[in-house]
C-alpha cells in the first residue's frame, strides 16, 4: 500500500487536497490540532474528503507521534502544518517557532526512532523566506536593501528610494526574511533537506504566494486578506488599504495551489524547489476594488496604516515551476475573487456547486 500522512491536514490547503490525495494513494491520514484560530468548531470539516481519516492533534506533542507511527507507516509526507500570522509572528514568536520548527524536529525524530524513512516530503513553504527580496536600480544593478525600518514606516517612506522591487524566483533570489514567520518556515526547509539527504529521503518545496479562495477561514484574522476584504465589500463599506496601496502582490487561487501540491507529491522529480504564483503582481488597492465593484461597494480608502514584518512587494515568477512539476497557473485574480464571493454568498457551499 501507498500512505500518505499530511500534516495541517484538515486546513484550508489540506481540504483542497483531500479528494485527490484520497485517490492518488491507499490511504490518507490528515492530521490536524482544529486550532480554533483557524477553525471557529473542533468537528471534522466537512470539505475534507470522506476517505481521509482524521487524526485530532499537535505536532509537537511526542506521545501523539509515536501512538500515530506504531500503526501507519507514510510513504509521502505533505508538511502543511504552520502557524502562519507574518505580523502576529513578530509577537507570538516562541509559538510560531515551537510549531513551525520544534513540530518539524518532533515528526523527523518520531520518525527516525521507527526506522521509518518516507520516499518524499513536500513542504508548502512561504514567499516570506524571501523579505523584501532583491530591488534594482536604474542601471539594472541588483542590491538586498533589507527590512523596512519602523522609522521608514513611520516617515511613509513606503519604497526604497530609487530602487524598484524584482520578482522572486527560487533558483536566484537570496533567502533574507523580515518577520519570524518567513524565518521559521525557512528553517523548515533548511530541516526537512537535511534529514531527507543524510535518510535517502527526498524533500520538494514548494514557496507559495497569497494562497485564497473557498475553503479559506472568514473568521482568522491574521490570514486571507482576499477574504475580508469580500467580507466587508459585502456589508457595504469602503475597504481600508494599509500604506499607499500600492504593495504588489501575487495572489493565487488555492485550486491551483492544490494542483501544485498534488504535483510535488507524485512527480518523479526530487529536487523542486519552485515558487507557486501567478507570474502576475497586482497591487492591493486593485484587489480591494475588485470586491467592491462585486458588491456594489464604495471604492476602497488609503490610510497610511502600517505593520511591521509586511514587505513592500512580493511576487514570483513561475517558470521553475513549469520546468520542474509541468504546472501552470490557471485562474486570474478577478475570476477567483468571484468565485470566492460566490462561495461566500451562498453559506460557504462549494463555489462550483
Amino acid at each position: 500500500m501507498t500512505n500518505c500522512l499530511v500534516t495541517g491536514g484538515a486546513g484550508f490547503i489540506g481540504c483542497a487536497i483531500s479528494s485527490a490525495l484520497a485517490q492518488q494513494f491507499d490511504k490518507v491520514i490528515a492530521l490536524d490540532n482544529l486550532h480554533p484560530q483557524v477553525h471557529k468548531t473542533s468537528e471534522r470539516p466537512s470539505a475534507l474528503d470522506d476517505n481521509v481519516e482524521l487524526v485530532v492533534g499537535d505536532i509537537t506533542d511526542q506521545a501523539l507521534w509515536g501512538s500515530l507511527l506504531a500503526r501507519f507507516q507514510p510513504d509521502v509526507v505533505i508538511h502543511l502544518a504552520a502557524e502562519t500570522g507574518t505580523g502576529q509572528s513578530l509577537t507570538e514568536a516562541t509559538r510560531h517557532a515551537h510549531v513551525n520548527v520544534t513540530g518539524t524536529t518532533r515528526m523527523l525524530d518520531a520518525l527516525a526512532a521507527r526506522g521509518i524513512v518516507p520516499t518524499r516530503f513536500v513542504l508548502s513553504s512561504s514567499r516570506a523566506v524571501y523579505g523584501e527580496g532583491a530591488w534594482c536600480d536604474s542601471n539594472g544593478n541588483v542590491s538586498y536593501p533589507g527590512q523596512r525600518s519602523d522609522s521608514m514606516l513611520e516617515s511613509q517612506t513606503w519604497d526604497f528610494p530609487g530602487l524598484q522591487a524584482l520578482p522572486f524566483c527560487a533558483d536566484t533570489t537570496q533567502t533574507k526574511p523580515t518577520s519570524i514567520y518567513g524565518a521559521t518556515k525557512l528553517a523548515q526547509e533548511h530541516i526537512l533537506k537535511a534529514w531527507a539527504l543524510s535518510f535517502g529521503s527526498s524533500a520538494n518545496i514548494v514557496r507559495l504566494q497569497n494562497v485564497y479562495g473557498p475553503g479559506q477561514s472568514l473568521s482568522n484574522p491574521y490570514t486571507g486578506i482576499v477574504s475580508l476584504f469580500a467580507r466587508l465589500a459585502k456589508e457595504g463599506r469602503s475597504i481600508p488599504v494599509y500604506e499607499d496601496g500600492k504593495m504588489l502582490r501575487d495572489f493565487v487561487f488555492i485550486e491551483d495551489v492544490a494542483r501544485a501540491i498534488l504535483a510535488a507529491a507524485t512527480t518523479v522529480r526530487t529536487d523542486v524547489l519552485a515558487d507557486i504564483g501567478t507570474g502576475v503582481s497586482t497591487n492591493i488597492w486593485s484587489i480591494a476594488r475588485i470586491a467592491a465593484q462585486i458588491y456594489g461597494a464604495p471604492d476602497p480608502h488609503v490610510t497610511s496604516q502600517y505593520r511591521n514584518g509586511d514587505v513592500r512587494h512580493a511576487a514570483c515568477k513561475v517558470d521553475l515551476a513549469a520546468e520542474q512539476l509541468n504546472w501552470k497557473p490557471e485562474t486570474s485574480a478577478e475570476d477567483g475573487i468571484r468565485l470566492l464571493c460566490h462561495w461566500i454568498d451562498n453559506g460557504n457551499k462549494r463555489a462550483d456547486a
